[in-house]
């Protein structure tokens, strides 16, 4: 049975826009992230492929949604980032290594604060309220 707050996520991300959706999937690729390298931190190997394993999963969904008739040089540069990000998740599974971490995350924050501005851009643009 879900609780009151799995129904409102459930609901939330199912009413959600894309523009939304994709920017839930940045924050959940961030927060996994972060989860990690605090796991390496702690020393707690589990947790960290846990984490690890689900922001890679969430970043491969990430460039499973990527429409290259459309999105042309923008969306092969995206690509290229995404495949970097998980050889990187990788790397840092097996040794251990918070960079590979660090480095994927900055780029997550990256990428999410040019969304960001894209939604907002978007919004204003259509002059209604997205997501």
């Amino acid at each position: 049975m879900k609780t009151g707050y799995q129904k409102y996520k459930t609901t939330s991300i199912q009413s959600a826009s894309r523009e939304k959706l994709l920017l839930m999937m940045y924050e959940g690729a961030i927060k996994f992230t972060k989860l990690a390298l605090q796991a390496i931190e702690e020393k707690k190997i589990a947790d960290r492929g846990v984490n690890i394993g689900r922001a890679y999963d969430i970043i491969m969904e990430l460039n499973n949604t990527l429409d290259h008739k459309v999105g042309g040089d923008i969306s092969k540069n995206l690509e290229q980032l995404y495949m970097f990000m998980t050889e990187q998740l990788t790397k840092a599974n097996l040794s251990g290594d918070p960079k590979p971490l660090r480095d994927v995350l900055k780029l997550l924050e990256t990428l999410y604060d040019g969304w960001a501005k894209a939604v907002e851009a978007l919004k204003k643009n259509q002059g209604e309220k997205v997501g």
